[in-house]
C-alpha cells in the first residue's frame, strides 16, 4: 500500500505542477498571497498519498473526515485540471489558426495589399496595428478571470455532483427484447445493482434504503454485478449486513468485481454466500418456469484472468453444459467480457464497472475504453446492459451521471 501511495503521488504530481503554472502563477496577486496558494495546493496534493498509506481498513472519525475531504478535493482538482487543459488546447488551436491565416495571406501576396491599405489609412510600417503594445491591464483581467471561472465551474460541478451522490440511486426501467425467449419468461423481472462500494464513505445506513427500494420493486431475480466492497470482511461485516435481506423468487446472484480482489475475494465470496446470495464463478444455473428454461451464468472478474491459484474469468466455461436450446444471460462485472461472452453463445450480458464515468468530464471519455459504457448496447450481435453504478467509488460525486438501480424486464422479440 505504501508503494502504491508513492506511485499515486508521482502520478498526481505533474497535473498539480501544471495547474500551479497555468492557474496560480499568472495571477496578479501579492507575493505572500501567491505563496499561500502554492502552499494550499501542495498540502491538498499530499492528502491523496496520505489517505492511501492509511489503508482501506483504517477507521475513526478523523479517517472518515479525511476521506471526504480528500476525495472531494481530488474530484474538484480533476475537473479544474481538465478545464485548464481544454482552455490551453483551445488557445493553442486558435493561435495556430491565426498564424496559419497570416501565413496564407502573405503567401498569396496579401502583404503588399495590406501595406497599401495601411498607408491609405495613415498607418506606416513603424506603426502597424499588429505592433501596437498590448494592454497589460486587459491581459491581467482575462488571466485572473479565466482562472477564477475555471475554479468556480469546478466547485459548482462537484457541489452539484455531491448532492446527487448522497441522494442515492434512481430506478431505470428497461425492456430487453430477446428473440426466441420462452413465453413463460416474457416479462421476467430482473433488478440489477452494481458497484455499491461499501466501505470508505459508504456504510450500512447508506445502503439500507437501497435494499428497501430493490425489494419494493418485487423482482423475480436480483443480479449483483460486483464491486460491492472496499475493505476486509472483518471491518465491513456490519455494513454489508443489510444486503442479507435481498431475496427474490428465482434467486439473488453475485459475481465478483475487481475490488473484491483488492479486499480478499475468497473471504468475501464466503460472506456473500452466508448472506444468502448465490456466487457464480464461471458457472451457471438453470431457471425453470413450467417446461421453459432460462440460463443465468456468471464469471469472475475480467481482471482475474491469468491469476495463479484463482478462477480466471471464463465465459465459455460458464456456459459449458447449459441446455443448448435455452436463452442465456451472463453476469460479468466488466463490459470487456462481452466479446468472449458473445462467442460463447450468450444472448444478454449484464455488467457494471464503468460508473458511466461517474462525473463530468470523465463521463465524456469512458466510452473510449469500454465497448458499452452505460445503458443498453450491442457487442458482436449480443445485447449488453451496463449499470451506471448504484453508489460511487472514491469521490462522493455523481455529476450528470446519476447512480442507478436497474429494473429490467425481458420481452419476446
Amino acid at each position: 500500500m505504501l508503494r502504491f501511495a508513492l506511485f499515486v503521488g508521482l502520478f498526481l504530481a505533474l497535473p498539480h505542477v501544471y495547474v500551479a503554472a497555468r492557474v496560480v502563477r499568472p495571477l496578479t496577486l501579492g507575493r505572500v498571497s501567491k505563496l499561500g496558494l502554492y502552499g494550499l495546493l501542495a498540502a491538498c496534493f499530499a492528502l491523496g498519498p496520505l489517505l492511501l498509506a492509511l489503508g482501506r481498513d483504517a477507521t475513526g472519525p478523523f479517517v472518515l473526515a479525511l476521506r471526504y475531504v480528500t476525495w472531494t478535493y481530488l474530484a474538484f482538482f480533476s475537473v479544474l485540471f481538465a478545464v485548464t487543459l481544454a482552455r490551453d488546447l483551445g488557445l493553442l488551436v486558435t493561435r495556430a489558426a491565426v498564424r496559419l491565416g497570416r501565413w496564407a495571406g502573405r503567401a498569396g501576396g496579401g502583404a503588399e495589399r495590406a501595406a497599401d491599405t495601411r498607408a491609405a489609412d495613415g498607418w506606416t510600417t513603424e506603426t502597424r496595428p499588429d505592433d501596437a503594445p498590448r494592454d497589460p491591464g486587459r491581459r491581467a483581467f482575462l488571466t485572473n478571470g479565466g482562472g477564477a471561472l475555471g475554479a468556480g465551474f469546478s466547485a459548482l460541478s462537484v457541489g452539484v455532483g455531491a448532492v446527487q451522490a448522497r441522494l442515492g440511486p434512481e430506478v431505470y426501467e428497461v425492456e430487453v427484447r430477446i428473440p426466441g425467449l420462452p413465453e413463460a419468461f416474457d416479462g421476467f423481472h430482473i433488478v440489477q445493482i452494481s458497484d455499491v462500494h461499501v466501505g470508505m464513505t459508504i456504510d450500512a445506513e447508506f445502503i439500507t434504503p437501497i435494499v428497501d427500494r430493490v425489494l419494493a420493486l418485487g423482482p423475480d431475480m436480483i443480479a449483483a454485478t460486483g464491486d460491492f466492497v472496499d475493505g476486509s470482511v472483518a471491518n465491513l461485516r456490519r455494513d454489508v449486513a443489510p444486503l442479507g435481506r435481498l431475496r427474490a423468487p428465482h434467486g439473488v446472484y453475485f459475481v465478483t468485481g475487481n475490488h473484491e480482489y483488492y479486499s480478499g475475494v475468497d473471504a468475501w465470496c464466503a460472506e456473500f454466500t452466508r448472506l444468502g446470495m448465490r456466487v457464480l464463478e464461471n458457472e451457471h444455473v438453470v431457471l425453470t418456469h413450467g417446461d421453459a428454461r432460462l440460463v443465468v451464468a456468471g464469471v469472475t472478474d475480467y481482471s482475474s484472468r491469468g491469476r495463479r491459484g484463482e478462477k480466471g474469468s471464463d465465459p465459455q466455461g460458464a456456459a459449458r453444459g447449459a441446455p443448448a436450446d435455452a436463452k442465456k444471460i451472463l453476469l460479468a462485472h466488466q463490459p470487456r467480457s462481452a466479446f468472449e461472452a458473445a462467442a460463447a453463445g450468450f444472448d444478454l450480458q449484464l455488467s457494471g464497472h464503468t460508473h458511466g464515468g461517474q462525473f463530468f468530464p470523465w463521463n465524456l471519455f469512458v466510452g473510449l475504453v469500454h465497448p458499452v459504457s452505460k445503458g443498453l448496447g450491442v457487442v458482436d450481435g449480443m445485447q449488453v446492459y451496463v449499470n451506471r453504478g448504484t453508489c460511487y467509488w472514491g469521490p462522493p460525486v455523481r455529476t450528470m451521471v446519476p447512480p442507478e438501480i436497474t429494473s429490467m424486464r425481458l420481452r419476446r422479440a
